[in-house]
């Protein structure tokens, strides 16, 4: 049993960006599914699905990790900030710029999942679940 399944994931991602992995397999949650589509709208992977191979118990999430000219890491640096023991909030006027705007905070609102930008424009605050650069 994990306690944290979102440092998971994110540990996972970093790992298999190092070892310059084409996809990843994760297992699947509701929460991670929306994570992953905000990494794809942001452009830090290129595609997540939702899958269910033959003989597999559970289904996983199976992200296509992307890559820059001659295989260079799109995603340098991801990093779970609000953690089970420590929950970090902020209102829609303290949402972080992560590198002065380059990079991105992931904020769980009432609406869902959203990159900092678009909190920032919908003028919602909420849970900052991560960041990358």
């Amino acid at each position: 049993m994990l306690s944290d399944p979102i440092a998971d994931m994110l540990t996972r991602i970093r790992n298999a960006t190092r070892v310059h992995k084409e996809t990843v397999d994760i297992p699947a949650s509701k929460f991670k599914e929306q994570l992953a589509q905000v990494l794809v709208r942001e452009g830090y992977v290129a595609s997540s699905e939702r899958v269910r191979d033959e003989g597999m118990k559970f289904d996983v999430l199976r992200v296509t990790l992307k890559y820059g000219a001659k295989r260079e890491q799109v995603i340098k640096h991801i990093e779970r900030i609000s953690r089970p023991g420590r929950r970090a909030y902020v209102s829609h006027e303290n949402l972080p710029r992560i590198q002065k705007g380059l990079g991105v905070a992931v904020v769980s609102t009432s609406h869902g999942l959203l990159a900092d930008r678009d909190a920032r424009k919908q003028g919602l605050g909420g849970e900052v679940v991560c960041v990358l650069w």
